[in-house]
């Protein structure tokens, strides 16, 4: 009767390409995946004003407080003024749940102040909770208006940040990868 028993794996040899995965340190793993999303970004196709537009028109959407339709309105942006879709969708990740908060707030305060509109004290009791609530379309109002003036500036300081860091890079790639081949 053949052995029912699995076979002993032990004494498999591991091959050190295996053997270093599994010493590799999180660090070392951690620069490495850094690396390479580096290196995915420079080789994003486009001409560098292109990606900066595609950067702006998601720092723009990402203003907005119109969770989970961010990255649709800066990719619908981005096609509009010929900018990278790709960079459009990470500009987006100007607001995550560290940024949310802090940006609206600051965004409705910003949008009331420009309409004259006294700003609700946020959530200081029920009492202003239900205040709030009840001033719906003013907040609302102000906070779009705050978001659109505030991804404006944002959006056009991604685009003119963003062109200069992009060329440098891409510049770096090219000396880079020429060196290299040398």
């Amino acid at each position: 009767m053949p052995s029912t028993q699995p076979p002993d794996l032990s004494a498999v040899p591991i091959s050190s390409n295996a053997s270093s995965k599994l010493q590799r340190a999180p660090l070392a793993q951690l620069k490495r995946r850094v690396r390479y999303l580096y290196l995915k970004f420079i080789r994003l196709r486009g001409h560098p004003k292109e990606l900066a537009r595609g950067l702006a028109a998601g720092v723009f959407a990402g203003m907005f407080p119109l969770f989970g339709l961010q990255t649709i309105m800066g990719l619908a942006i981005a096609f509009r003024i010929k900018g990278n879709p790709l960079m459009a969708a990470a500009g987006t990740w100007i607001s995550n749940p560290l940024t949310y908060v802090p940006i609206y707030a600051f965004n409705y305060r910003l949008g009331a102040w420009i309409l004259g509109q006294p700003a609700v004290n946020l959530f200081t009791d029920a009492e202003s909770l239900d205040n709030w609530l009840a001033t719906g379309t003013d907040v609302g109002l102000a906070l779009m208006l705050g978001s659109a003036v505030m991804g404006a500036i944002f959006g056009s300081l991604a685009y003119v940040a963003g062109l200069p860091l992009i060329r440098r890079a891409r510049t770096r790639y090219r000396q880079f990868k020429h060196h290299e081949s040398s």
